[in-house]
This record gives structure tokens, sequence and C-alpha cells, in this order.
């Protein structure tokens, strides 16, 4: 068994103080884990989905926008994720940050992004990362190192002369929630836990126990 121990004392959550927002909450909390030196990837997110008969899988992917209507990363459409959020529109995102001991849980809907915001996305990637997109059948076996390079040279001899367009099967998704929990740890594993429920319009908070 594995017997380190880690005492959690770097913060406290009060279901009466956060925000009634749970967007303007994960805000707050994003950008404090943005400035800490010690968080090279603050946006990384675990991301679970599942097939249809609810067998799951689960990978980081990086937060790639949150507005009011959700949460934004991309990927491949033909991927293990993408098949699986395209039979079964339902997702589940952690982010965790261990240097300031918390972690935000979201549940909820799928939807694609539109081509348009799609595009603009991938417009502004590093040139390689297209040309990337463009080579990787991602999630697919393939026969050695060799093979995913071949595949990446014949695509930039492809787009020497011209930009790289986004491939039609590559782009983004929105996790639409309907439910987040908000996890501080504390002394004791008596951990803070505040969980925000839709109701109707609006959002209700509630203390979950540790």
């Amino acid at each position: 068994m594995f017997e380190q121990r880690v005492s959690y004392e770097k913060g406290e959550l009060d279901e009466r103080s956060v925000s009634p927002d749970p967007f303007a909450q994960f805000t707050a909390w994003y950008e404090q884990a943005r400035a800490h030196p010690d968080i090279v990837e603050p946006g990384a997110m675990s991301l679970a989905t599942a097939t249809p008969e609810g067998v799951p899988s689960l990978r980081i992917v990086l937060l790639r926008g949150v507005d009011e209507r959700g949460f934004a990363f991309f990927t491949n459409y033909e991927s293990r994720k993408g098949r699986e959020l395209n039979a079964n529109p339902f997702a589940a995102l952690l982010l965790f940050w261990d240097r300031l001991e918390r972690q935000i849980r979201i549940e909820g809907g799928i939807e694609r992004l539109d081509a348009a915001e799609s595009d603009a996305y991938f417009a502004q990637r590093p040139r390689g990362h297209r040309l990337n997109a463009w080579a990787s059948a991602q999630s697919s076996v393939v026969p050695d190192r060799a093979f995913v390079e071949a595949r990446v040279a014949a695509q930039a001899r492809r787009f020497e002369d011209g930009d790289v367009p986004r491939p039609p099967f590559w782009g983004g998704y929105r996790v639409v929630p309907s439910a987040f929990e908000f996890w501080q740890g504390r002394r004791d594993r008596s951990h803070d836990r505040v969980a925000y429920v839709r109701d109707g319009g609006d959002w209700r908070t509630l203390r979950l126990s540790p």
C-alpha cells in the first residue's frame, strides 16, 4: 500500500461566500491557477466520455475557451473521444491544481462548435500543429514512430506552398454544464465541497459532505 500522506491546509471554501454564478467562480479560480508560477498547464483537464453502453474512457485535453455557453476544447472528430461524444453526447471534466489544493468538476451535454469557431482557432495554431492534425488518424494503430513522421512529412510537402486549412474531421466541442463542483482540500480530509445545480434558469449552491 502507498502510505504517503499530504495535509491540505492552503485554503477554505464557504457556500455562503462563493459567487452565485459558477462561471464567475470558475474564472476566479482559473486566474489564480494561471498566475501560480508552479502550475504549467492550468487549462489541462481530464475529459471523461462513454460509449452508449456506458463503457467509460478518460484522457487529458486542454481547455481552449470558456464563456456562458460552456467549456471548449478541440480534437479529431474521428478519435476515440470524438466517436464516443458523437454517439453519447455527454461528458465530464476535471481540473486539478495540486499547488492550490483545488479541483473543479463539470458535467453536462456536448455540442460541436460551429465551423467558423473551429476555423478561427485552427488558423492561429502553430503550423506544425496544423500539419499534425492532417497527418494523424488519431487513436488508430500505427506500426512505429517512423510511420507517424512520414505522414507529417507528406503533409508538409502537400502544403509547402500555402496555408494549412482546417481538416474537415477536426474541430471543437463544447461541454454545456448542468452541474459544477468546487473542491478545496482541508486538514484531516475534512474537505470543502460546493456544488452548483440547475434551478430553472438559475443556479443553486449546495454544500456537500467531504
